[in-house]
């Protein structure tokens, strides 16, 4: 049964990672490898849990197994909660149009400018939205700015690789990290300030190399006639406003869990709850059909769903592996062979290129566990090793930075990629001549910054 529950994961991560030429959403598959992986832990509960210390608890395997899975589904609840709320405030500054504030200010023409503009736009806007969403606005943005689809893809490659990097040092910038801040094992205020740097450099980088070989302007697309029959579906006033409360609740979260020491799922749901007030008042005279697409109601539709599934699934099937002890037999085999936190890390960030960051972090953090300040000071010859996974300890802070930027490597290893190659239809082979390589020397030379200074 140990060995089936691992052979049963395996094959999900693989149907996961192969979901387009096998044609089945990696929710799916995701959903039913955490079932499967669960159920054989409960039926095999009499052979695989003696091999852990849980096996000494009180009560049958079976009950032992139950309260597990109800620890664990409470703990990804709040992931699940945060990601709904967010999705959602996101969703509703898109309904009302809110991103035109920034996109509507760009005026260049020439291609390097505009090159540094939508990579720190994109860099910062990724830290307060999230890198998929970010990546969406910026490509759309791209369309209008730029008439060439395939110099559009050089910009386009920029955007993934300051997605992923601006999403790497914000605790809400990248479902990663949040999922670590949730856990405790960073903090808002030890993220930003460790990551901000080294994520920066990751963008700097590559921006400085690609500048050396674009010169002139580039072409816009020919403006279209004004079509007389569309009416923008909110007011200059109703955009601005919900646009800053909206990037206000998203920024207050941070605050709010510091000052209240609540989940941030609360302070997202405050900030949820607010917008949803305020939007239903601004638009109270508005006929039903006008009303209802700017509403909170009309944009939960939008959410993509799928998206909170396969989190569901992944989260509850790596979690199994937890309670049945496989991730520590992992943990142990990683520390062994690679022997430092680093190396562990920069395996990880590569790994993200190949496959989905999101159960690599969370593999991570069951095969790690946080360590407390009592067990430091308890600890001897390991205590070196278990300094590294205190809050805001490097590990955590490391981990952080490469599952987020790793994935840029590959277009297929992170949302923002597969978002811009769906949207924009760029090639495999294209992006991995031009941009992978662009994308790997950021990555190494904010991997180098971050260690350098905490070596220092």
């Amino acid at each position: 049964m140990y060995v089936l529950m691992a052979l049963l994961f395996v094959v999900g991560y693989l149907c996961i990672a192969f979901e387009h030429p096998l044609k089945i959403d990696k929710a799916a598959s995701a959903i039913l490898t955490a079932v499967f992986c669960w159920t054989v832990l409960v039926l095999g509960a009499e052979s695989i849990l003696p091999l852990l210390e849980a096996g000494a608890h009180a009560g049958s395997n079976s009950e032992l197994v139950v309260g597990e899975l109800r620890h664990h589904l409470g703990e990804i609840s709040e992931i699940l909660f945060f990601l709904m709320g967010a999705m959602t405030i996101v969703e509703l500054i898109d309904a009302h149009d809110g991103f035109k504030v920034i996109t509507e200010r760009i005026r260049t023409r020439k291609r390097v400018p505009l090159l540094w503009l939508i990579g720190f736009i994109t860099f910062f806007l990724s830290a307060v939205l999230d890198n998929l969403t970010t990546t969406i606005v910026m490509v759309s943005l791209l369309r209008k700015l730029i008439d060439d689809r395939h110099e559009r893809w050089f910009y386009a490659g920029i955007v993934v690789i300051a997605a992923n990097a601006g999403g790497a040092w914000s605790p809400i910038g990248d479902v990663t990290t949040t999922m670590l801040w949730i856990g405790n094992q960073i903090s808002a205020s030890g993220i930003v300030g460790q990551l901000f740097l080294p994520s920066l450099v990751c963008l700097l980088v590559p921006l400085s190399v690609l500048s050396l070989s674009m010169k002139g302007e580039f072409q816009r697309p020919a403006a279209s006639e004004p079509d007389e029959a569309h009416r923008d579906p909110t007011t200059p006033f109703e955009r601005n406003l919900v646009f800053v409360l909206g990037i206000g609740a998203l920024l207050f979260v941070p605050v709010f869990k510091t000052l209240t020491h609540l989940p941030p799922y609360m302070g997202i749901l405050l900030g949820l709850g607010v917008l949803w007030v305020v939007t239903e008042w601004l638009h109270r005279g508005k006929k039903d059909e006008d009303r209802h697409p700017l509403s909170v109601a009309g944009v939960l539709r939008k959410i993509d769903t799928t998206s909170v599934l396969f989190f569901l699934g992944i989260l509850l099937a790596v979690s199994s592996l937890a309670t049945a002890g496989h991730l520590t037999q992992v943990a142990g085999a990683l520390k062994d062979s690679l022997g430092n936190i680093y190396a562990i890390n920069l395996a990880i960030g590569l790994l993200s290129s190949v496959v989905d960051n999101v159960p690599l972090v969370a593999g991570a953090m069951k095969m790690y566990p946080l360590v407390s300040a009592e067990t430091l000071a308890a600890a001897n010859s390991e205590a070196h090793w278990l300094g590294s996974f205190v809050v805001d300890g490097p590990f955590w802070e490391l981990l952080a930075y490469c599952a987020g930027t790793g994935g840029s490597c590959l277009i297929i290893g992170s949302a923002a990629g597969v978002a811009a190659m769906g949207m924009e239809r760029i090639d495999f082979i294209w992006y991995l001549k031009k941009i992978s390589w662009l994308a790997l020397i950021g990555y190494l030379a904010g991997a180098a910054t971050y260690i350098a200074i905490a070596l220092s």
